[in-house]
């Protein structure tokens, strides 16, 4: 099984989040709105958090001084056709508003109350619902995409990451 790492960030200023509607050209989510973010390079397998932060920059110019309390918030995981995708999702505060044009899409700051009215990749569109539901907490949550026995359709089984202290 191969495996694709990714790190993301919900980016929060006031109250809106900021989402970018993926160019067409895209391979992943063409058209789709998500966050911002991408892969894991070889040298940040063990740093999502930087990855998170070189993507920030990448895709919208903030320096990691133009967020505060980026804070990993979900741990996802799912199974898409044989490939482990492993998701880091972060949240923080965005200090400004003003970003730079990237070719990966357009971004847009869009208010909390019309997130979930657009068209939004499933693994992620879950971990934003738990989040608007529970909000941010003392912990992170690991999110592990599977299927309903029962219903047959799509569900995040969530779990808190929390030390067992053994």
């Amino acid at each position: 099984m191969k495996c694709r790492m990714m790190a993301a960030a919900m980016l929060f200023h006031g109250d809106e989040l900021l989402m970018m509607e993926r160019s067409m050209e895209r391979t992943l989510n063409p058209g789709m709105w998500a966050a911002v973010g991408g892969h894991l390079e070889p040298d940040e397998l063990s740093r999502p958090r930087d990855a998170c932060l070189r993507e920030i920059f990448e895709e919208t110019g903030f320096s990691p001084d133009d967020i505060a309390e980026l804070t990993l918030r979900y741990i996802l995981l799912r199974n898409k056709d044989g490939e482990l995708r492993q998701q880091f999702i972060y949240s923080g505060h965005a200090n400004r508003k003003d970003f730079v044009d990237t070719d990966e899409g357009k971004l847009h700051w869009i208010p909390l109350a019309q997130v979930l009215d657009r068209d939004i990749p499933y693994i992620f569109r879950m971990a934003l619902e738990h989040y608007f539901r529970i909000g941010p907490g003392e912990h992170a949550w690991v999110g592990i995409a599977g299927l309903d026995p029962s219903t047959g359709q799509p569900r995040v089984d969530w779990v808190p990451l929390t030390d067992p202290r053994y």
